[in-house]
């Protein structure tokens, strides 16, 4: 009986760029009952390039034609933060299911916005924490809660990555702008560090830390510290620096417990380590070709009562709100 009311979500994108190209884009239309059908640009050369090479049947260049056709069912929005929140109302006013990028939006605030339309309008809204359904980060989740380092005492992150090369002053990324990314790279890369830590230890309840900006490459700061309480007890520090040199590269989330410690990267392809009486063991489980495509299956399912996705507006506002207080805002 059930598949009989199994229906296929008809997928638009506003938004096509480089994230959707490999990463998300192509698991829209490898997931079951899940079709890509519409992708909108502003500029309508570039949305019809990327419909013609992906096999997409619809292009648009203004959002709205593609947030009211008939034919979309769901909208995933894939622009930069600074956008988010102005597309997320249009898709909950026009009574669609609302997929953002991360991070959510460009603060705290309006993420509050984005998930009080969505309630307005009784539709339901998801955030790109794919973390939360690749392999390697559910081997950590189960390693913990299966008592493997016992009981989680604190969490240490380090992310240091070089400057970015060949930087032009006069067109930076977007990453960097805080007026469309809300910050600098820890605004692109923490969220997911720390959306990720709110999954696997509960949520944060309490943070502060420190910035600054000490090479001076571009508007955001290139260097933050972090300190933060998650409701269970466990404490946690983090610092990010993009100003290394290309030799010290770090990615390492470290969790020590009562009888053992686990470190694992977030970003890099290298295993987990788990450390305990018993010795050292390893844990290799790299992530499929298209890394969104097992967390847009939990959409589906859910979008078709089958399931329940992971990442919702409410706990990707959390992370925006931790950043929030580390940032000073």
């Amino acid at each position: 009986m059930a598949e009989e009311t199994t229906k296929t979500i008809r997928w638009g994108i506003i938004g096509c760029g480089d994230v959707t190209e490999v990463k998300s884009g192509p698991g829209f239309q490898k997931v079951p009952n899940s079709k890509l059908v519409a992708v909108m640009r502003r500029n309508g050369e570039k949305a019809q390039d990327y419909a013609r090479r992906h096999g997409v049947p619809k292009w648009y260049d203004d959002a709205q034609a593609l947030i009211q056709d008939p034919e979309v069912d769901a909208v995933y929005i894939a622009t930069p933060p600074g956008s988010h929140k102005e597309y997320t109302l249009q898709v909950a006013a026009a009574g669609k299911p609302v997929y953002v990028e991360k991070p959510m939006a460009i603060n705290y605030a309006q993420c509050q916005e984005m998930v009080a339309a969505c309630q307005k309008a009784n539709v339901p809204l998801y955030v790109a924490y794919y973390r939360r359904r690749l392999p390697s980060f559910l081997k950590v989740k189960e390693l913990v809660e299966g008592g493997a380092i016992g009981e989680v005492k604190f969490v240490n992150i380090r992310l240091f990555h070089p400057v970015q090369d060949n930087l032009d002053q006069h067109n930076l990324p977007w990453r960097v702008q805080p007026e469309l990314s809300g910050g600098g790279l820890f605004f692109d890369l923490a969220s997911h560090q720390l959306d990720y830590l709110d999954y696997l230890l509960g949520p944060i309840t309490a943070a502060s830390g420190q910035t600054a900006n000490q090479a001076g490459l571009y508007p955001a700061e290139d260097i933050v510290t972090g300190q933060f309480r998650f409701q269970n007890g466990v404490l946690g520090t983090g610092i990010w620096c993009f100003t290394v040199a290309p030799g010290q590269f770090k990615d390492e989330i470290e969790l020590i417990g009562s009888k053992g410690r686990i470190t694992f990267p977030s970003f890099a392809l290298e295993p987990i380590q788990l450390q305990t009486e018993k010795g050292k063991e390893e844990f290799f489980l790299p992530p499929p070709p298209h890394v969104q495509q097992p967390f847009i299956q939990t959409i589906v399912e859910e979008l078709n009562g089958q399931g329940q996705c992971p990442s919702t507006g409410e706990s990707a506002a959390r992370t925006a709100w931790v950043m929030d207080q580390i940032v000073g805002r």
